[in-house]
């Protein structure tokens, strides 16, 4: 990775023309140096991130559009245009659209690390993706996907 150069990246552009599908997302990556990457996301409704762990990595969004439900540290709360939330490393999170609007946000982690390579891993497998997959390709980029949650429900 080079340098971080001084500069403007306009709104419609981004990195290397890029616009990765992740999931039924679509991640605009803006600026990749080794010691932060960062990427407008836009999620539609119902989409989501289930929680995970960076173990090495702090995480940072920056809501522009729509209403977030999180699952921060096994508490729940929510996240609004404005608000800046903050995922230390090693801190389980979910990032979830409950809503019936589109939310736009801006994501950034420090240090990079394998980030970028996970999401052209990831690229286009689509909504309906084999999670036991996207567990095992994120587990190789440094990224500990956690299990469901124990419902009490016995089969």
């Amino acid at each position: 990775m080079t340098d971080m150069e001084a500069g403007i990246v306009k709104s419609q552009d981004s990195l290397e023309n890029i616009r990765w599908n992740i999931l039924g997302q679509t991640y605009v990556p803006k600026q990749l140096t080794d010691s932060s990457f960062s990427w407008h996301a836009t999620l539609p409704p119902g989409t989501f991130v289930p929680p995970h762990i960076h173990p090495d990595q702090d995480e940072f969004l920056y809501i522009l559009e729509g209403r977030f439900d999180f699952l921060l540290n096994g508490e729940e709360a929510v996240g609004e245009p404005g608000d800046l939330v903050k995922l230390p490393r090693g801190i389980p999170h979910g990032i979830f659209n409950k809503s019936d609007s589109t939310i736009k946000t801006l994501f950034w982690v420090t240090p990079s690390l394998r980030l970028y390579d996970l999401f052209w891993a990831l690229h286009n497998m689509g909504p309906e993706a084999d999670p036991a997959e996207v567990v095992a390709v994120s587990a190789a980029h440094a990224i500990d996907f956690l299990p469901p949650p124990d419902t009490g429900d016995k089969a």
